[in-house]
């Protein structure tokens, strides 16, 4: 029985996971065209490095998906200095909103999600283990990035944990600030019938064979983890 608890709820937030990521990417289609504009803008920019950070904080945390803004880094920037760069732009952006998710709503989230055990037990087991769990959710795709910073806001996932599971962002950020670098025309960013070349294809595929990897070693750690807590709690 608690087994089931614990394979729901996290069937639960997976679920939750892909319905919002679904109104994240339609609500942020139409915002596209104007980050490509403003990329535009700061690749001729002299403080283009400073707007460009900025930016890519404000998109994160007005959840705007920034799947563009990584591509342009790796176009005006390249791979190197490029990923470097959306490293600390992404890490910012997510703490401030991880930041705002712990003292503006968390108060009152917590009010409302009190009366679900299982949110409980998961909310106590990323105590224990949150630095994986923040690792692994950032190498998985299909956990909307914006929406995450502020959960484990809301969540009792420690400061310390959740910016050094941030490193789980790398290896997308590598593959697509390499993607971007490969266009290399931040006017092309976005074209869906862009030739990548076999290099970009195999690049692709990485990302999604790490993600794919990372979602299931969550799916089976969290399931133990959220079983094991269940069964402390009862």
């Amino acid at each position: 029985m608690n087994r089931g608890l614990g394979q729901r709820a996290i069937a639960l937030i997976l679920i939750a996971s892909g319905v919002a990521l679904t109104i994240i990417v339609l609500q942020g289609k139409n915002m596209q065209d104007l980050l490509k504009t403003l990329l535009i803008s700061i690749q001729y920019s002299q403080q283009g490095i400073i707007a460009y950070i900025l930016l890519y904080n404000l998109a994160t945390v007005l959840l705007i998906p920034a799947v563009i803004l990584t591509l342009g880094g790796g176009a005006i920037y390249g791979v190197f200095w490029g990923s470097v760069y959306v490293f600390i732009a992404s890490t910012l952006g997510a703490t401030l909103a991880f930041l705002l998710g712990r003292y503006v709503s968390r108060d009152w989230a917590i009010r409302k999600l009190s009366q679900y055990p299982k949110f409980l037990a998961l909310d106590r087991a990323v105590v224990k283990s949150g630095f994986k769990i923040v690792l692994l959710t950032r190498l998985s795709p299909i956990f909307p990035f914006n929406l995450l910073n502020y959960t484990f806001g809301v969540m009792q996932v420690s400061l310390q944990d959740y910016v050094w599971g941030s490193i789980g962002m790398i290896p997308g950020i590598v593959g697509y600030t390499y993607i971007g670098s490969l266009i290399g025309d931040v006017t092309q960013l976005g074209n869906s019938s862009l030739d990548l070349g076999i290099r970009g294809q195999m690049v692709q595929g990485t990302i999604y064979a790490i993600g794919t990897l990372a979602t299931l070693s969550l799916i089976i750690y969290g399931s133990k983890l959220a079983q094991k807590t269940l069964e402390e709690s009862l």
